[in-house]
């Protein structure tokens, strides 16, 4: 099947006030350039393109489509809101779909898309024209917004490999990234340009560079691209199989390995969480990871991509606005972090739970079950636990939405893949393992570690150790390389990690081994408090003392302002342990 889209770019007939109630007029200039320069900003866009595949089906009372990734961004009369929707009854074939209604500011607008065979012509010329060619590395280092949306798609729709680069890893990592993904152009904005010229002087990408430095291309609402030029054809379908995106993800050691991710398997990864949620073209999401982040970009974008729903994108996360952000776009969803559901949990604030809100999820790490049933209790938010990573597109796992039963401790059911326990010790204990169409490709440029992520019967070993219990759920217990052997007794960092959130004062914790002449190891943690409250090391020890024991409970415990973090979220613990150390 050819590729199809639409590229559709409305913009207000008074460009300086995007909350007009003067009817939008529709631009048929196929120039983004020119268009984004109107009043700095776009009021609407609607973008997609196909690969082949299965088109439109039914799956779990949930219609998905395999092929299509599409969908319509909308800048919210507030500035830093972007909301996208995806076309009503969309098709994979060139038949101009409608796109849904919906309000901003009591003015109704109903868009119909133009030209939907005409998708990303501008970018396969403004990319291709800079000598670009299918599978070369693009990298993007952005902010959430339209413009972080356009290059990641826009990139793919060139068949080229965008790389996600993760704004806060330092400029050791960013340089190293650049480097080993031999990316040929970075698209940036102005507040992220001197971050990443840095990352090109540093030492790590000199050492890690194949070649000369990447160019940078800033895409702001304000720049365009050079080497643009209006109505290009793209050539070819879109292989399936070919790379879409590589994604760093931060090992227990070493540095960070890049993940291949194919268009196929970015599709899985939607279609997994759209089913496992529900999720139809009433739903909206709200979107506050970043796009750099496998949550942000496969769960809450690519989910109701092939959903036909539609996505609010604030350009970073606030728990101050966040639910005056759900209620005001009549938000349906929202996927967060652990830490996102702390910060939450802990806003001094008065909510009432938004009217078209149903349930929030949440994911990359674990949720401690007391955290879970506070926020439940004090929101009345049903809060899905799931789990995923960054080598299978996000979603593995998920709790059964309500009125189902989950359970809290677990991180559900598999979903859209299979799930096994790898060698179960007498307890059933062992390592998670998952074989699907969401697995990566592989690690870029790194066979060995490719090598040691599938068993030899081809399950992508997780490296989480866990148990299933007689209903198929899934309770995870630790990391294979970070379990605490402490007098030759196993203890997972899990349970002292939840021992320390049962205080309400703790907004993280992780606990961690270090070397002990007289166990092997020993116990010590890091913990970070609630802002504004103030934590007492001896009680914290006096309670995990209660709940585990006096040999589980920490020698030590440290309090710290934060807790290093890899770029899915995940707490590092051996950094903690690092950083305490010194």
């Amino acid at each position: 099947m050819p590729v199809s889209g639409s590229l559709d770019i409305l913009i207000p007939s008074t460009a300086t006030d995007l909350t007009s109630s003067e009817p939008f007029e529709r631009s048929s200039r196929n120039d983004l350039v020119d268009l984004l320069t109107v009043a700095g900003r776009t009021s609407s866009v609607s973008i997609g393109y196909s690969v082949p595949g299965d088109g439109e089906r039914e799956q779990g009372g949930t219609r998905v489509n395999d092929s299509f990734i599409g969908f319509h961004l909308w800048p919210s009369s507030t500035a830093d809101t972007v909301t996208i929707t995806l076309p009503r009854g969309f098709r994979t074939n060139a038949e101009a779909p409608g796109f849904a209604e919906f309000e901003v500011d009591a003015d109704r607008y109903e868009y119909v898309s133009e030209r939907p065979d005409d998708a990303f012509g501008y970018w396969f010329v403004a990319l291709r024209a800079q000598g670009l060619t299918p599978g070369d590395s693009v990298a993007f280092a952005m902010g959430n917004g339209i413009d972080a949306v356009l290059a990641v798609l826009g990139i793919q729709y060139a068949r080229l490999r965008a790389v996600a680069v993760n704004l806060v890893a330092g400029r050791d990592v960013i340089g190293y990234v650049l480097a080993h993904s031999d990316a040929r152009r970075v698209i940036v904005q102005a507040a992220t340009r001197e971050a990443i010229a840095e990352a090109l002087a540093c030492e790590a990408f000199k050492d890690a560079a194949r070649g000369d430095p990447p160019s940078l291309i800033e895409l702001d609402h304000a720049v365009g691209v050079a080497g643009a030029t209006n109505g290009a054809d793209a050539a070819g379908p879109i292989d399936r199989d070919s790379d879409a995106l590589l994604m760093y993800t931060s090992g227990t050691t070493g540095r960070p390995k890049g993940v291949r991710l194919s268009h196929a398997n970015l599709l899985a990864g939607g279609r997994n969480t759209a089913t496992g949620h529900g999720l139809a073209e009433t739903d909206r999401a709200l979107c506050t990871l970043p796009l750099y982040h496998i949550n942000g970009l496969c769960v809450t974008l690519y989910g109701p991509l092939v959903s036909a729903g539609s996505v609010v994108l604030p350009s970073r996360f606030s728990a101050s606005r966040f639910w005056s952000w759900a209620e005001t776009f009549g938000c349906t969803w929202f996927s967060v972090v652990p830490t996102q559901v702390g910060y939450l949990l802990h806003d001094g604030q008065r909510i009432e739970r938004p009217a078209r809100l149903r349930f929030g999820r949440s994911a990359s790490a674990a949720l401690s079950p007391d955290v879970h049933r506070a926020f439940e209790k004090r929101f009345g938010v049903p809060l899905i636990e799931t789990m995923g990573l960054t080598e299978t597109a996000a979603q593995i796992t998920t709790n059964p939405m309500p009125p189902g039963k989950g359970r809290i401790g677990s991180a559900g059911r598999a979903h859209g893949c299979e799930l096994r326990i790898d060698a179960p010790t007498e307890s059933g204990e062992g390592e998670i393992q998952i074989r699907g169409d969401n697995v990566m490709q592989g690690y870029l440029a790194n066979e060995t570690a490719t090598r040691e992520a599938f068993s030899e019967d081809g399950w992508l070993r997780t490296g989480d150790l866990g148990r299933l219990d007689d209903d198929g759920f899934v309770f995870v217990t630790g990391r294979l390389k970070e379990l605490i052997i402490k007098g030759g007794e196993n203890i997972a960092p899990r349970e002292i990690d939840e021992a320390l959130h049962a205080h309400p004062d703790v907004l993280e914790a992780a606990a961690f081994g270090v070397p002990c002449v007289d166990y092997g190891e020993r116990v010590e943690a890091a913990v970070v408090a609630v802002p504004g409250r103030t934590l007492d090391v001896v009680e914290l020890l006096a309670l995990c003392e209660q709940r585990l024991g006096r040999f589980k409970r920490p020698d030590r415990v440290h309090l710290v302002d934060e807790l290093p973090k890899g770029p899915s979220g995940k707490i590092q613990r051996r950094r903690c342990a690092e950083l305490c150390a010194g």
